[in-house]
C-alpha cells in the first residue's frame, strides 16, 4: 500500500540526540577524549573568563564546536553557525540541547579573540600530549621535521611599495582598482601586503608561482606519527631550516636522537650544527650529480634506511593538515591568529590519530 506524504511536522519528539547517534560513530570516542582534555583545563578556563556580568558561551562547548570547525574543514564560522542550527548529530557533539538557539557568527568570533589573549590554544596542547605520552609509546628520540606553505588570506594587488607615495586621485574602483604588475619586480624586502603585513612572497621550488604565505613548520615522532611540535615563522628563504634547528635544539640531549628531513636540509652548515647538539640528521640525500654532506658515518648504521622510511610519513601528516586542517590557505589575519588556528589543527590531528591507534591495537 502506497504510504501517505504528510507535510505537517510533529509538534514534539521522544528521541534525544543521544539515541541518534551510532554506538559505533567515530564521533563518540573523539568526544570521549575531548572530554577528558577539557576537564583538565577547567582552571585555565576560571583564569580567562570573568567572575561578573552575564553568562557567556561555556569554554567546553566553544572548544567542542571549534574541534567541528576544523575536523569537518568549515571554512567560514557563519557556515559553522548553520550547521549547527539544523544538524543533529553536530548538537551532539557540541553538547547543546535540540531546542537550544545558536550563537551569532560575531560572537563565536569575539570568543577567539579572548581566547587567543588567554593562550588557551596553546594549553589545549599540552593534555592532549600528556594523553598520548600515556596511551601510547611516545618517542622523544627519533623525529622528522618537515615544512609546508601556509597561503595568505591576501591577494596580490594588496602588494604595494613601501617608500611610495600616496596616489594624487583616488581609483576609479576603490574594491578592484586598475594595476598592472607586468615587468615589475616586488621583492620582500621594498613591497608588503597592505592587508596582511607578516604575509611575505614565497615559494618551495622553482616551477610554482611565489604567493603571500607564511611557513608551518612540524615536528613529528616517527614511532606513531603524532606532533611533537609546530611554529608559524615568517616565510625566509631559510625559514625552513632554521625552524628545523630551533627544533632539534629543543629535543632531549641525554643521549644520542635523530631527526629527519628532507633534502633543504643536506647541507654543511645544518648537519654539522645538529651533530653539535648530538643530533644524528637522516636526511634524504642530494640527486645524483650533487655533492651530498652525509657521508658514511649516518648512512652506515641500520637506523639510517627505518628513518629514511619513517621520514615518509610526515608528508602524511602535512597532507591531513592542509585540506584538512585549513592549513592550505588560512582565512586569518596575523601570525598570532594564523599560529594559533595550526596549534589548534595539531592538536585534532592528535585526537584523530589516537583514535585510529587505538582501534588497531
Amino acid at each position: 500500500m502506497r504510504g501517505d506524504d504528510p507535510q505537517q511536522a510533529p509538534i514534539c519528539s521522544d528521541s534525544s540526540p543521544e539515541e541518534r547517534v551510532p554506538p559505533a560513530h567515530p564521533l563518540r570516542a573523539m568526544r570521549a577524549r575531548v572530554d577528558a582534555v577539557l576537564k583538565a583545563l577547567s582552571p585555565p578556563f576560571d583564569q580567562v573568563d570573568s567572575h561578573t556580568g552575564r553568562p557567556s558561551i561555556a569554554p567546553e562547548t566553544w572548544l567542542r564546536a571549534l574541534l567541528r570547525h576544523v575536523l569537518y574543514t568549515v571554512r567560514r564560522e557563519r557556515w559553522l553557525m548553520e550547521q549547527l542550527d539544523y544538524n543533529r548529530l553536530l548538537r551532539w557533539l557540541v553538547g547543546l540541547n535540540r531546542d537550544e538557539p545558536i550563537w551569532e557568527a560575531s560572537t563565536f568570533s569575539q570568543h577567539r579573540e579572548r581566547w587567543l589573549a588567554g593562550a588557551i590554544a596553546h594549553a589545549c596542547c599540552d593534555p592532549v600530549r600528556a594523553q598520548a605520552r600515556a596511551r601510547t609509546r611516545w618517542s622523544d628520540e627519533h623525529c622528522t621535521v618537515d615544512g609546508t606553505r601556509i597561503e595568505a588570506w591576501a591577494g596580490q594587488k594588496s602588494c604595494t611599495r613601501q617608500d611610495a607615495a600616496p596616489p594624487a586621485a583616488p581609483p576609479d574602483d576603490p574594491g578592484h582598482p586598475r594595476l598592472d604588475f607586468r615587468g615589475e619586480r616586488r621583492p620582500n624586502a621594498t613591497h608588503a601586503s597592505t592587508t596582511d603585513l607578516a604575509a611575505r612572497l614565497y615559494t618551495k621550488a622553482t616551477g610554482p608561482a611565489a604567493k603571500r604565505a607564511s611557513l608551518g613548520p612540524v615536528r613529528m615522532e616517527n614511532r606513531h606519527g603524532l606532533v611533537v611540535d609546530s611554529g608559524v615563522p615568517q616565510a625566509t628563504g631559510t625559514a625552513e631550516r632554521e625552524a628545523a634547528l630551533a627544533m632539534a635544539e629543543a629535543m632531549p640531549g641525554q643521549r644520542r636522537v635523530t631527526l629527519g628531513a628532507d633534502k633543504n636540509d643536506d647541507t654543511h652548515d645544518v648537519v654539522c650544527e645538529r651533530r653539535e647538539w648530538q643530533v644524528t640528521p637522516p636526511v634524504a640525500h642530494k640527486t645524483a650529480g650533487r655533492s651530498s654532506t652525509i657521508a658514511g658515518r649516518t648512512t652506515r648504521h641500520p637506523g639510517d634506511a627505518v628513518s629514511q622510511r619513517k621520514r615518509t610519513c610526515v608528508e602524511e601528516l602535512v597532507g591531513w593538515l592542509k585540506p584538512l586542517g585549513l592549513r592550505r590557505q588560512v582565512r586569518h589575519r596575523g601570525m598570532a591568529r594564523v599560529g594559533w588556528l595550526c596549534t589548534v589543527a595539531a592538536a585534532v590531528y592528535h585526537l584523530v590519530r589516537m583514535r585510529i591507534l587505538a582501534a588497531a591495537a
